[in-house]
């Protein structure tokens, strides 16, 4: 264990002697799991690790296994960059894929067409600041659902191949990213301006980065779901300071089509003006944005292996 973790504090190589115990099988599942991470981004140990394999008798009959394969079964010729391009856009498809169904897909899309039809069905004017203050914490929500092994029955054999890990991480928030971000700012677009001083409809986009990010990066810690738990919670207490004034000033939260509700709705637009409008407040959440993800590409390495409790 001590040698593992000095091998992982420097930027290590694979050694003749782990590339032997890995070719005849006795390396333990950890080594064998950093080796195969490792060698999909050096070309001088993957050739170490494959001379090490064809070395042994396996390896010899491995090779002609495979040429007979080759030989029987070799496809035509494909023409050039049709079908790399194809299997490439499907390998994606799949990693992507439970990002990209569930329950959080069909709450993403009736919070958007809700919000519009709340706006425009019966003249509420808090639409767009309730949209605004649900946004940002629906990308790390969705990340959250859609990656471990809670929501992937194959999580534990993807996550320890050369393809998974923060890699296949990556690819299911880039996914969510996709679909979240244009379908809530599109809603946002369309919402009508009922309450002075709310942010644009395109405010919430870095802020939303920034808290997917920093979610992620809690998630190399705690797990993921844990991580969006906390990161929403600590977005909806930051913006109850305003409703919990209201409520201590005496101010009453009726129906919405009443005057007295606008008090509470014009303190919640003003939060919002706070944390999503201007540069600075931008600035600030751009700087959180690279902070998490400078922490997140050095924790990359506890991605390599499913976590304890899960993720």
């Amino acid at each position: 264990m001590r040698d593992r973790a000095a091998r992982t504090a420097r930027a290590w190589h694979v050694d003749d002697a782990l590339a032997a115990r890995y070719a005849a099988g006795t390396a333990p599942e950890p080594d064998a799991w950093s080796l195969e991470k490792h060698i999909e981004a050096c070309g001088a140990c993957a050739v170490r690790v494959s001379a090490a394999v064809r070395g042994t008798a396996a390896g010899t009959v491995l090779a002609d296994v495979r040429g007979a394969v080759l030989a029987a079964v070799a496809p035509p010729a494909p023409r050039a960059g049709r079908v790399p391009a194809i299997g490439g856009a499907a390998r994606v498809l799949w990693a992507a894929g439970p990002a990209l169904r569930g329950s959080w897909l069909v709450a993403l899309v009736l919070v958007a067409v809700g919000a519009v039809g709340l706006a425009y069905a019966t003249g509420f004017a808090g639409a767009r600041p309730l949209l605004l203050a649900l946004a940002p914490v629906l990308p790390a929500a969705g990340v959250a659902v859609s990656y471990g092994r809670y929501a992937d029955p194959m999580h534990e054999i993807g996550a320890t191949t050369p393809g998974g890990g923060l890699r296949l991480l990556l690819t299911r928030t880039a996914a969510v990213l996709a679909v979240s971000l244009p379908l809530l700012t599109l809603a946002g677009a369309l919402l009508p301006d009922g309450v002075p001083g709310t942010p644009a409809a395109a405010a919430w986009l870095l802020p939303g980065l920034a808290l997917t990010l920093a979610a992620l990066t809690l998630g190399s810690y705690i797990g993921h779901r844990p991580a969006a738990c906390a990161v929403g919670a600590g977005w909806a207490l930051a913006l109850a300071v305003p409703l919990l004034r209201a409520a201590r000033a005496g101010v009453p939260l009726p129906l919405p089509t009443e005057p007295a509700a606008m008090a509470g709705l014009v303190e919640l637009s003003a939060q919002l003006a706070r944390f999503l409008s201007g540069a600075a407040a931008q600035g600030l959440w751009g700087a959180g944005a690279a902070v998490c993800a400078a922490v997140l590409v050095a924790r990359r390495h506890s991605f390599d292996r499913p976590a304890p409790g899960g993720w």
